[in-house]
C-alpha cells in the first residue's frame, strides 16, 4: 500500500461510512439560496482535481468532492474487495445517493468528470427530486464500437496490473504523468498527485471499474438515461480531448431535451485535453457560474 501524502490536501480530512466503506470528503460552508455543487472525479483520481475549481465557487456555493470508493482516500484494505463486489456506474450512483442522505442535501447540482460524469447522469436519474442539474465535464459517449473497446480494455487492464511499489521512485516519472492526456503539461505538482493517484487506487476498483463501464450495455444505455433526465443537463468538452473526442460529446448531448429544442448544451474548450479543471480551470468555472445562472 502506498502512503498517500497530498501536496493538494489543505484542511483536516472528514470521512463517512457508506455501506461499510469509509469516504474521504471535503464539505465548504453553506450559502444560503445557494444549490451544493457535487463534484465527482473520474477514473485513477481523486477529489483533488476539484479543487481548484472549488477554490472559484465556494464563495458562492457550497460545494462537496469526495474520493470514489477504492480510490483516492476512500479505500478498502488490499485484502478486502467490495462489500457488495459491484464496481458498475450504477453501484457508485448508489453510494452518490447514500452519501447525500447522510449530510442532508437535498437541493445539489452534480459536476462529473469522465467516469463521474456518467455516474452523475445515473445518480440524477435515480435522485429526481433532490439532483437540480448536471455538468458533464470530459465525458459524453453512447456509442459502443467493439474493436475499440476492446483494445481500450485490455490496454487499461494491463495499466491497472503494472504497478511495482518502486514505480513511483522513477526520475521524472512526474514528468511524463503531467503530460498524459492533457493538451500542455501541467504543473509538476499534478504529476505528482496523478502519481499518488494511480499507486494508491485499489486493484478491484481500479479494474473492474473500467471494465463494467465499457461494457456494450452500460455504453448503449446512455443515451436513454440522458433522454429521460428532467433536469438540465449541460456538457463541457476540450477541443483537443483525445479521451473523449468531441463527436461523442455531442452524440451524447443531443439525446437531451435541451438539445432537442435548440439549446445549446455543449460548451466546447480550447486548448483543452481531457482534464479540463485543471488544464482550464477559469474557463470550467465561468461556465459553471453562467449555467447555474440560467
Amino acid at each position: 500500500m502506498v502512503t498517500f501524502t497530498s501536496p493538494f490536501d489543505k484542511f483536516s480530512m472528514t470521512s463517512i461510512d457508506i455501506q461499510g466503506v469509509q469516504h474521504v470528503y471535503e464539505l465548504t460552508q453553506p450559502v444560503p439560496t445557494s444549490p451544493t455543487l457535487v463534484f465527482i472525479h473520474g477514473w485513477l483520481l481523486s477529489r483533488h482535481y476539484w479543487q481548484p475549481v472549488i477554490d472559484g465557487l465556494a464563495p458562492h456555493y457550497q460545494c462537496l468532492s469526495y474520493d470514489l470508493r477504492g480510490f483516492g482516500q476512500s479505500q478498502l484494505p488490499l485484502n478486502q474487495s467490495n462489500l457488495s463486489g459491484d464496481y458498475t456506474p450504477k453501484a457508485y450512483a448508489e453510494d452518490v445517493a447514500q452519501l447525500l442522505q447522510k449530510l442532508d442535501l437535498s437541493s445539489v447540482w452534480l459536476v462529473g468528470h469522465s467516469l463521474g460524469g456518467t455516474i452523475a447522469l445515473l445518480a440524477a436519474q435515480k435522485l429526481p427530486q433532490e439532483v437540480r442539474g448536471v455538468v458533464c465535464v470530459n465525458a459524453g459517449g453512447g456509442i459502443y464500437l467493439e474493436a475499440e473497446f476492446k483494445r481500450f480494455r485490455a490496454a487499461g487492464e494491463q495499466i491497472v496490473k503494472f504497478r511495482p511499489p518502486w514505480l513511483s521512485r522513477i526520475p521524472g516519472l512526474d514528468l511524463l504523468f503531467t503530460r498524459t492526456q492533457v493538451y500542455r503539461p501541467l504543473q509538476r505538482q499534478w504529476g505528482r498527485q496523478r502519481i499518488l493517484d494511480f499507486m494508491i487506487a485499489h486493484p478491484d476498483a481500479a479494474l473492474n471499474t473500467l471494465l463494467d463501464s465499457t461494457t456494450k450495455a452500460e455504453v448503449q444505455q446512455l443515451p436513454q438515461v440522458v433522454s429521460q433526465l428532467q433536469q438540465p443537463v449541460y456538457f463541457l468538452a476540450g477541443q483537443q480531448d483525445k479521451v473523449m473526442e468531441l463527436q461523442y460529446v455531442y452524440h451524447l448531448a443531443q439525446f437531451h431535451w435541451l438539445s432537442q429544442q435548440g439549446q445549446q448544451n455543449v460548451f466546447e474548450i480550447p486548448n483543452c485535453g481531457h482534464i479540463a479543471m485543471v488544464e482550464q480551470t477559469e474557463a470550467v468555472v465561468d461556465y459553471l457560474q453562467r449555467i447555474l445562472e440560467l
